[in-house]
C-alpha cells in the first residue's frame, strides 16, 4: 500500500473515554489512539510506523513542556460524555453534524496556533478586550494598582468559545486542511449560544467579553496577596499551599501536580488564577470542576480539605470556624433543601440543601450581568421565568447603577412560597415583606438619593469607608442587608459568641445580656463614640472602629475590637460617623433629610424638622450621671442644675436607676422582661424599631423578623409614637416596655409624693386624657434633664434658642412644638426632685421676661404668672389641654 499521509491519520483519530467498556481509544496527554489503532499500525510499512512513533514521543514531550493540564487525582477524563464533546457522539445540544471526531474542536498534533498557550491549540484566540473583573474588596487589583490585565494563559483558550465572539465550528487544521469550518447544530448563528435564560443572566456560558461579573483571572496568588485578603489561603514563597507541601494549591511541574493549580503566566513566572486552576475540561464532572462543587460534610473551619470540602475553600479561608458555624454553612442551621425548580436552574442535585451549597446560596463564578462581587442574582429590573424558578435577566448598564445585593437575600428571604429553598429546622425571616412595608429602610437603589448603590465594602470585615456612608455627600446614604450583617459569619445564636440560645436567631431582650449583640450581628462592622464631654449638646471627640470576629466564646466586653454591642453597628450610620454634623438645631444645615420611605413625608407628622438627630449624642450614658448623681444638670446642658442630670434609654449603658432610687417605684412599672434588675439592665435600637407588634410586647408577633428593616409605624417603630399616645390610647409605643399604669393610674412610679400617692395617676385623674409629650421628650434617646422631662423654663439649643428661654404659656390651649424634642409640650419645672416625693410648687413659671421669653406654638407671648407655681398654675394650664 501507499505510505499513509499523517494528517489523514491524524483525522481518523476518534478519542475515547479510558473508561468505556471494550473501548482502546483515547486522548491520555495529549497523544492519540484508535479503535482500530492496531490494525492501522500493522499496514504501515516500518518507514511510516517510524515516524508514528517518533511523531508520538514528540507530542509527549510537548505536553510534558507545556505544563500538561490533567485532572486531580481523584478523578479521571471521560471528554467524551462531558458537553465539550462537541462531535456528532457528543450528549450535548451544542454539537457538529458531520464531524466525528472529539479533541479537533481543540487540538492539532501538527500546525498548533503558535500564539496560543499549550498545549497545541486548533483554534484562533478572541481578539477582542475584555472588561476585567473589579471590586472594591479585590486586593490583587489593589497590588497592582489599577484594574487587573487582560486574561491570559489557558483562559485565553476558554474564552476563544466562551466570550462569544468566535464561531465554535472554525479550526485551524482539519483533514488537511486549514482554517475550516465545521457544520455545529445548537448554536447561536454558529457561536456560544446564550442559553434559554439569555446571555445577561447568571445561567449562559456564553460569557461575553465583559468579564466583570465572572471569577477573576490572569492575577498573581501569592503571599502577599493572601496577607493582604487575610482570607486567602496562605502560601510560602515557592507559591504553595499548605506552605511547605503544596498539595492544594502551587505551580505545576514534573513530579508536583497540586489539586488547585496556578499557572507560571505572570511576571517572572509567577503563578497565577486560570480558569484551569478550577476547572478541567476534561473531565466528566458537575462544571468540569476538579474538586467538590458543593460541601458533602460539616465543615470543620480548619485546613482544607478537599475530599469533603467545596472546592471555594480551597483558596478561600472565611477565617474558618466563622464560616462553619454560620447561618448559610452550617448542617444543624442550613438544613432547608432547594425546591425543586430552583435546584433544576442552578444544577443542584434533587435534595440539595443551604449548607451544601455553602457558598454558591449567595454567589456564583459566573453571575448575572450587572452584578457585584459575583453575587447570585443581585441585579434590579426584569426577571425571567416563573415562580421559585425565576431568574433576573440582568444588564449592561454599569454595575453600581443595577446591582442590588437585596435581591440575592431575597432569593431565600422571602415568603415561603417564593423562596427557593423549603423549610426545616426553624424558618428563615421573611425580610422581602417588611422592606416592602409603609415606613422600610432604603433598601432600593431608586429610594436613595445617589441613584446608585453606592455601598461599596473594601474588606473581608466588611468596613466601609466614612465618604459612602455619606460623610462629605449625604447623598451616598444608604442602606444595604451587608451594612448591617455579615454573610460569611452571621449565625443563629442569640450572641455573638455563640454561647446564648443557638436556637433563637435575634437576641433576648433584656436579663443579664441587656445590650449585647446578637448573632445576627456576628462579625460586622461597626463603631464605638469616643466623648470628650458629659453635655447632651457635645458630639462625640472620635469613633473607634469595631471589625473582625472574635470566634467562639468571644470576650463581650465593649472595649473588644470586634463588635459585641447592636449599638455600635446602628451608629455606624445613624451619628456623625456617617455624615457631618454642624450640631445646629432644631434642624441645621449638614445631618441627613428626613424623608420616606422611613419616615413621614409631610414635615408636619414629624414634629416640624427636616433632618436626623445624631444618636451617638443622644444615646451617651455618662457614668458620673448614673443612678442619683445630685446637681449634674449644668454639666449635662441644662440651665436647670438644681437635682438635674441626664437621662437616656440604657442602650449603651445601664442608668444605675434602681428602683430604690426612683423614689421607691415599683417595678411592676414596667412590663416584662424590663420589671427585673431595674436600672442595670440595657436594651438594644430593635427593642423600639421593627416590625409593629402587638400592644404590651416588643416581639414580633408570628414568624415577623426581628430588625430595623421596615414597620407600619413611623420611624420604623414597633408602635405608634404621636401626639395622641397616652391615654386613653394605650396602643402607644411606651406601652410595649412600660405599664400602662402611666397612663391609666393605679401603680407606683417613682412621680409620687406623700399625700396623693402615685401622681401619674392623679395627673390622670383631675385632667383626664394625658399625653406623654405634654411632659416627655418627643425623641426619647436621650435627653439634657432627667427622665427626659421637658421643661419649657428652659428652652436652649436644641430648639435653635441661645441661653436658656422660657416659652410663654397662658392656658390649657397653649403649648410649644419645636423639632425634633418638643411635642405640643406643655410642663414647666421649677424645681427638680431626685429620689423625693415632689410637691406642686416644683412646677409652674420661671418668671422670665423680655429676650428671655418666647412665643408657644400658638404664637402668643402672654405668660401665666398669677400664680406663677402651684395647684391654680397648673388648673389654668392643663384643665382642658388639646
Amino acid at each position: 500500500m501507499d505510505q499513509p499521509d499523517i494528517d489523514d491519520k491524524r483525522s481518523q483519530f476518534v478519542p475515547r473515554s479510558p473508561h468505556a467498556a471494550g473501548r482502546t481509544g483515547t486522548w491520555r496527554r495529549g497523544i492519540a489512539r484508535t479503535e482500530n489503532h492496531t490494525a492501522l499500525m500493522g499496514k504501515c510499512p516500518p518507514l511510516a510506523l517510524g515516524l508514528w512513533h517518533v511523531l508520538t514521543v514528540a507530542l509527549l514531550m510537548l505536553f510534558i513542556a507545556a505544563g500538561d493540564i490533567r485532572p486531580a487525582a481523584a478523578q479521571q477524563s471521560d471528554i467524551a460524555s462531558t458537553k465539550h464533546n462537541l462531535s456528532t457522539s457528543g450528549s450535548g445540544s451544542v454539537k457538529s453534524t458531520s464531524e466525528s471526531q472529539i479533541c479537533v474542536f481543540c487540538h492539532t498534533p501538527h500546525a498548533a496556533n503558535v500564539t496560543a498557550p499549550p498545549p497545541l491549540w486548533n483554534r484562533e484566540l478572541s481578539s477582542a478586550t475584555y472588561t476585567t473583573y473589579t471590586s472594591n474588596s479585590l486586593d490583587a487589583q489593589t497590588i497592582l494598582g489599577g484594574v487587573l490585565s487582560q486574561p491570559g494563559g489557558s483562559s485565553k483558550l476558554c474564552l476563544s468559545c466562551h466570550d462569544g465572539t468566535m464561531a465554535l465550528g472554525t479550526v485551524g487544521v482539519l483533514g488537511g486542511k486549514t482554517n475550516v469550518s465545521v457544520a455545529m447544530s445548537g448554536t447561536d448563528l454558529g457561536k456560544m449560544p446564550a442559553g434559554p435564560q439569555g446571555a445577561t443572566s447568571g445561567f449562559t456560558r456564553n460569557l461575553g467579553v465583559n468579564l466583570s461579573n465572572d471569577h477573576p483571572i490572569s492575577f498573581t496568588y501569592d503571599s502577599t496577596l493572601a496577607t493582604t485578603d487575610g482570607e486567602l489561603r496562605g502560601m510560602d514563597a515557592q507559591q504553595r499551599h499548605p506552605v511547605g507541601t503544596g498539595t492544594v494549591i502551587g505551580i505545576r511541574s514534573s513530579g508536583y501536580k497540586p489539586l488547585l493549580p496556578l499557572q507560571n503566566t505572570g511576571t517572572g513566572g509567577a503563578g497565577q488564577v486560570q480558569c484551569t486552576t478550577c476547572h478541567d475540561p476534561h473531565l466528566n464532572a458537575s462544571k468540569f470542576l476538579r474538586l467538590n462543587r458543593l460541601q458533602t460534610s460539616q465543615p470543620a473551619g480548619s485546613d482544607f480539605n478537599p475530599a469533603i470540602d467545596q472546592i471555594c475553600l480551597g483558596c478561600h479561608d472565611k477565617l474558618g470556624t466563622a464560616w462553619s458555624q454560620s447561618s448559610h454553612a452550617s448542617q444543624t442551621i442550613a438544613d432547608e433543601a432547594y425546591k425543586l425548580e430552583s435546584a433544576t436552574l442552578r444544577e443542584f442535585p434533587t435534595g440539595t440543601q443551604v449548607w451544601q451549597a455553602a457558598c454558591l446560596n449567595c454567589h456564583d463564578t459566573h453571575a448575572v450581568q450587572g452584578t457585584r462581587r459575583l453575587l447570585r442574582e443581585g441585579v434590579s429590573g426584569s426577571s425571567g421565568g416563573t415562580g421559585v424558578g425565576s431568574y433576573k435577566l440582568g444588564s449592561t448598564s454599569s454595575p453600581n447603577s443595577v446591582s442590588a445585593v437585596e435581591e440575592t437575600c431575597y432569593q431565600c428571604h422571602t415568603t415561603s412560597a417564593n423562596s427557593v429553598i423549603g423549610t426545616a429546622n426553624g424558618s428563615v425571616p421573611d425580610i422581602k415583606t417588611d422592606f416592602s412595608l409603609l415606613r422600610h429602610m432604603p433598601i432600593t437603589t431608586s429610594e436613595q438619593k445617589s441613584g446608585v448603590e453606592t455601598h461599596n465594602i473594601k474588606d473581608r470585615n466588611f468596613t466601609e469607608e466614612r465618604t459612602t456612608l455619606g460623610q462629605l455627600d449625604v447623598n451616598n446614604r444608604h442602606a444595604e442587608c451587608t451594612d448591617c450583617h455579615n454573610p460569611h459569619r452571621v449565625t443563629r445564636n442569640s450572641l455573638f459568641n455563640g454561647t446564648g440560645v443557638n436556637t433563637q436567631r435575634t437576641h433576648t431582650p433584656g436579663g443579664t445580656n441587656g445590650n449585647l449583640a446578637s448573632g445576627a450581628l456576628r462579625g460586622a462592622f461597626g463603631i464605638e463614640p469616643v466623648y470628650g464631654s458629659r453635655s447632651f449638646f457635645a458630639v462625640p471627640n472620635s469613633f473607634t472602629e469595631k471589625t473582625g470576629d472574635g470566634g467562639q466564646g468571644a470576650s463581650t466586653a465593649v472595649a473588644s475590637t470586634w463588635v459585641t454591642r447592636e449599638y455600635q453597628v446602628c451608629l455606624k450610620c445613624h451619628s456623625d460617623y456617617a455624615y457631618s454634623d454642624d450640631n445646629v438645631y432644631p434642624s441645621g444645615n449638614s445631618r441627613p433629610e428626613l424623608a420616606s420611605p422611613g419616615t413621614p413625608a409631610a414635615a408636619t407628622e414629624r414634629n416640624n424638622y427636616t433632618r436626623y438627630t445624631n444618636q451617638a449624642r443622644e444615646f451617651q450614658a455618662p457614668v458620673t450621671h448614673q443612678g442619683a448623681p445630685g446637681s449634674q444638670g449644668t454639666d449635662a446642658g441644662a440651665g436647670n442644675n438644681t437635682n438635674n442630670h441626664r437621662s437616656w434609654h440604657p442602650v449603651m449603658d445601664i442608668t444605675g436607676r434602681t428602683t430604690a432610687l426612683r423614689n421607691g417605684a415599683s417595678a411592676n412599672s414596667w412590663l416584662a422582661p424590663w420589671n427585673a434588675n431595674v436600672g442595670n439592665q440595657t436594651m438594644h435600637c430593635t427593642d423600639c424599631h421593627g416590625n409593629a407588634t402587638a400592644s404590651g410586647t416588643i416581639t414580633p408577633s408570628g414568624t415577623n423578623p426581628w430588625g430595623p428593616h421596615g414597620s407600619t409605624n413611623n420611624f420604623l417603630l414597633k408602635g405608634p409614637w404621636n401626639t395622641s399616645s397616652g391615654s386613653p390610647d394605650t396602643n402607644a409605643l411606651c406601652f410595649r416596655c412600660h405599664s400602662t399604669v402611666y397612663a391609666n393610674g393605679g401603680g407606683t412610679t417613682g412621680f409620687r409624693n406623700s399625700d396623693r400617692g402615685d401622681l401619674h395617676s392623679y395627673h390622670r385623674e383631675k385632667v383626664g386624657s394625658m399625653r406623654c409629650n405634654w411632659c416627655h421628650v418627643a425623641v426619647p434617646h436621650g435627653w439634657k434633664n432627667k427622665s427626659f422631662l421637658v421643661n419649657l423654663n428652659d428652652v436652649g439649643a436644641e430648639a435653635g434658642q441661645s441661653g436658656s428661654k422660657e416659652v410663654a404659656i397662658s392656658g390649657s390651649s397653649s403649648n410649644y412644638s419645636e423639632g425634633p424634642y418638643y411635642r405640643r409640650a406643655k410642663l414647666k419645672i421649677v424645681t427638680f426632685r431626685q429620689n423625693s416625693n415632689w410637691v406642686e410648687s416644683d412646677c409652674g413659671s420661671a418668671q422670665k421676661t423680655g429676650t428671655n421669653l418666647i412665643a408657644n406654638s400658638q404664637g402668643s407671648t402672654s405668660n401665666n404668672t398669677n400664680p406663677a407655681t402651684g395647684k391654680d398654675w397648673m388648673t389654668n394650664t392643663c384643665s382642658s389641654p388639646p
